[in-house]
Order: structure tokens, then sequence, then C-alpha cells
């Protein structure tokens, strides 16, 4: 038997392996942020989408591009203002929660598919055990709550619930519905950006600002009660 035939049965079987596969995951959001960092799409922004787009093709492009651009760590307030600024606030909104479904259902299945063999075995704690169970039990209302709450990131939220037994309906559906009101308000605020004190752009800077500063105020509380514990 040569060489090779033994070779690659055993090279298949390693790659299979939960760490194996974590590790390619860690691999692929590191070169994602890298390409990020090197190509700064974020410029797409300040210097004009490509003018050979327009309507329906640009805003599915822009879509496809913002769902990427997640999995890569780029902060979704950034985008959605660009949304905005590009599309106008209506076809803003929907190209930008287009995009948000889409990059959370890319971060689910690649933690899904890559990690969650490997990190499962180490939610062992008391805390890491009841978030698994909340998760896990009661997907649609844990991940409505995260998409809800200001203090939560994206990819923080995309990566537990992917390592939990969520269900890609809830997952996909809690995501669409919980990110209506922030994206809608960044996209609104960057459509109207150019007319600072117009009632549109200064309902959008409320509708930021308030769920911040009291996601701010139940964490700072959360936390002492924690410590008093």
């Amino acid at each position: 038997m040569a060489a090779a035939d033994v070779v690659r049965p055993r090279l298949a079987e390693a790659l299979l392996r939960p760490w194996a596969r974590l590790a390619l995951l860690v691999l692929l959001l590191a070169a994602a942020a890298s390409c990020v960092l090197l190509f700064q799409p974020q410029r797409l922004l300040t210097h004009g989408w490509p003018p050979q787009l327009g309507g329906t093709a640009a805003a599915v492009v822009f879509a496809v591009v913002y769902g990427l651009c997640t999995v890569a760590f780029v902060p979704r307030p950034l985008l959605n203002l660009g949304a905005g600024a590009l599309f106008g606030s209506v076809l803003g909104t929907g190209t930008a929660l287009a995009g948000t479904v889409l990059g959370a259902g890319i971060a689910f299945g690649l933690g899904r598919a890559l990690g969650q063999d490997a990190l499962r075995p180490l939610l062992r704690g008391r805390w890491l055990e009841a978030a698994d169970g909340q998760l896990s039990r009661h997907g649609f209302r844990s991940m409505m709550a995260a998409r809800l709450f200001p203090g939560v990131p994206f990819w923080a939220a995309n990566y537990c619930a992917a390592v939990s037994r969520m269900r890609w309906r809830a997952f996909l559906s809690a995501t669409a519905l919980g990110s209506i009101p922030n994206t809608a308000a960044y996209a609104v605020a960057g459509a109207r950006a150019s007319q600072p004190t117009s009632p549109a752009f200064l309902i959008s800077l409320a509708c930021i600002t308030i769920p911040g500063l009291a996601g701010a105020v139940v964490a700072w509380r959360r936390r002492h009660q924690l410590r008093g514990a």
C-alpha cells in the first residue's frame, strides 16, 4: 500500500476531530478580520458605492457585503449608518436587516459546524450551564432579548447561540425581529445625517441613545447585584 493511501485517511480523520474544526474556525475568523483591516471595505461609505451598481442590484450586493463584514467583526452601527446614507430610510433599513440575518446565519452555521463539538464539553461551570440551558430551552426568547439589549455584541450572541442547542428557526426569526428597532434607528440617522435638526434624525438619535443608557444602567445594577450575592 502506498504511503499516500495511508496518510490521506489519517489526515481526513484528524480534520474531523472537534478541536481541529475549532482551530479551522479560528483561522477563518482571523483571516476574515485581517482582510477587513487590509482592504478596509468601510471606505465604500466615504468614497461612494461603485457607480456601475444602482437600485435593487446595489442593495442586494450591499446586503451580502454587510453580512460578510459582520462575520469579520465590522461594527453593525457603521454598516447601518452606511445603508441609510446610501439607500434612504426604508430601503436602507431593509437592506441592513437582510445583511444582519445573513451575517448571523453564516456565523451561526460556522459556529455550529466547526465549534460546537469542541466547546460544549467545556460548559461545566454553574453560570455556563445556566446560560446554555436558557439558550437551548428558550431559544427565541433569549435571542430576542440579546438582539434588543444594546450591551450584547452581535458576534458574541451568534457564537454563543451556535454552541448551544438553539434551533435555526428560533435563532434567525428572533434575530430578524429583534434587530428591527436598532437597525431602523441607525439607518434613519444615516439617511438624515445631512439634516441634524430634522425631527426624524432627532427621534432616531433618541432611539439609539436611550436604549444604550438603559442597557448601561441595567448592566451596572446587575454587576453590583452579583458582587453582593
